[in-house]
């Protein structure tokens, strides 16, 4: 697929971005903490573990939804930082805002297993003091068929993604070609005999994006995560919700850089990480 250009997509994020800035219908703003000693990274041989701090919020308003999530990433000492540190610091911004069409049409455009149509764009941008130095900066829109379900949610986007990056092993910036994105997540709560449960986590597959840094051809990336939480606020004679609960980080051909079982620095091996995750909600 060609490239889009940035300004195009820019222009059209911050529109989107800039609409729902009424009050909103609902909204779900929490604190999180969630920790694995399975992770990996590429370049590095065997598992480490990061302690990962979140601030994520969801609303809605009269004709659409908004979502935004920041990622604080502690890596433990076998990924280290650049400077020397014991263990490599990353910060993880991701943005979706959506548009109901059902909603700005004033029609149900509801059929079979599909509530409503949406149009979503967004953005993710991080930065991580390792030797990579890597400074993503991606872009997404595209349609959203919004499922029905008997409570909560669950969304699957269609949509399109451009990604510029940098190697800082080899000191070089990257402007990879625009792709496909399919995207699903959901939010899908139940009754777990007195107690209130959710089963919840998104899985995204990107497809491949042209030449990484090193001149490799990228492959079809798939990221995971799925969570089952239960409400122990009680336990704590809690106002707020406090969920916790376990969850599973799949992760193949990370960034795009196939799996293989070379040694390092060529490395990738698919991630499957168990967490252990607890949510503050307000």
């Amino acid at each position: 697929m060609t490239k889009l250009a940035p300004t195009f997509l820019m222009r059209a994020l911050l529109a989107l971005v800039a609409l729902p800035l009424a009050a909103s219908d609902w909204s779900d703003t929490l604190i999180g903490y969630r920790t694995s000693s399975q992770f990996r990274e590429p370049g590095i041989d065997g598992t480490l573990r990061k302690d990962i701090l979140q601030l994520g919020h969801a609303s809605g308003w009269a004709y659409g939804s908004t979502f935004f999530n920041v990622d604080m990433l502690m890596s433990d000492k076998n990924d280290p930082a650049a400077n020397g540190r014991t263990g490599a610091n990353e910060v993880y911004v991701a943005y979706r805002g959506a548009l109901s069409l059902g909603k700005l049409s004033g029609k149900d455009l509801s059929f079979g297993p599909v509530r409503d149509l949406s149009f979503t764009a967004g953005f993710d941008f991080n930065a991580k003091d390792n030797a990579f130095a890597s400074k993503k900066r991606f872009l997404v829109f595209g349609p959203t068929l919004n499922l029905k379900t008997p409570s909560g949610f669950f969304d699957l986007g269609l949509w399109a993604c451009h990604e510029q990056n940098q190697n800082g092993i080899v000191g070089k910036a990257v402007d990879y070609k625009t792709t496909y994105y399919l995207s699903a997540a959901w939010g899908l709560p139940f009754q777990l005999g007195s107690v209130d449960a959710e089963f919840k986590g998104y899985a995204n597959y990107e497809g491949p994006k042209g030449k990484d840094g090193f001149g490799a051809d990228t492959k079809p990336e798939t990221l995971a995560n799925l969570f089952l939480m239960v409400d122990v606020s009680p336990l704590f004679g809690a106002k707020k919700k406090v969920y916790a609960g376990a969850g599973l980080e799949y992760w193949n051909n990370k960034f795009g850089v196939p799996n293989n079982d070379a040694p390092a620095p060529a490395t990738n091996k698919r991630v499957t990480a168990p967490m252990l995750q607890v949510q503050v909600h307000f």
